[in-house]
């Protein structure tokens, strides 16, 4: 997962976590007990893997259904690439322009080394044929790249990983490409 501190434009995410608390009833109890920071703080918005490309990929499988989980090095929680997640987190899914398209709430968070990774949770990840063989491969990839680029753990069998499952609350609706705004230039007008 990569942190995105300043989404592509602070309005659209105000505008995303108008809609997407309303739709997974976080202010409900803010109609008895007011407000809380909860209901009107937008949680972290962030995206998966290392280039646009991935976050697409991943996102579209979070808002198929088909992932419901994702592993982060320890290393980049004790970097400070990364917050450490914990259990009823919520998080907004940027896709790979920047833009918010889903609301998650982190149902479970452990520590494993990769060795230990379970063929149910490679399952889970949703990526490539959904066997641990894939997940494994592939993984032992992005997190060799990752390393040499951040200077980061080396990659081992006994890499200490964070295994994070999710719920997906919300996923804004797609606009189909046809109905797209463009915007105009002055001239155009």
């Amino acid at each position: 997962m990569t942190v995105t501190d300043h989404p592509r434009d602070d309005g659209e995410l105000a505008q995303f976590w108008e809609v997407a608390r309303g739709h997974a009833g976080i202010d409900r109890l803010g109609v008895v007990v007011g407000a809380s920071p909860l209901g009107s703080v937008p949680p972290p918005a962030w995206s998966f893997g290392d280039s646009p490309r991935l976050a697409d990929e991943l996102l579209g499988l979070v808002l198929s259904g088909r992932k419901t989980a994702t592993t982060t090095a320890l290393w980049e929680f004790e970097a400070g690439y990364e917050e450490r997640p914990s259990v009823g987190d919520l998080s907004i899914l940027l896709d790979g322009a920047g833009r918010p398209r889903a609301l998650i709430r982190t149902t479970v968070v452990r520590v494993v080394p990769f060795c230990d990774v379970e063929a149910e949770y490679a399952a889970a990840e949703g990526e490539d044929d959904l066997s641990l063989e894939s997940w494994r491969r592939e993984h032992e990839k992005y997190w060799r790249r990752l390393a040499e680029a951040r200077g980061g753990q080396p990659f081992s069998q006994d890499l200490p990983l964070l295994l994070e499952e999710f719920e997906l609350l919300y996923q804004q609706p797609a606009v189909p490409e046809d109905e797209m705004q463009v915007p105009m230039r002055e001239t155009d007008r």
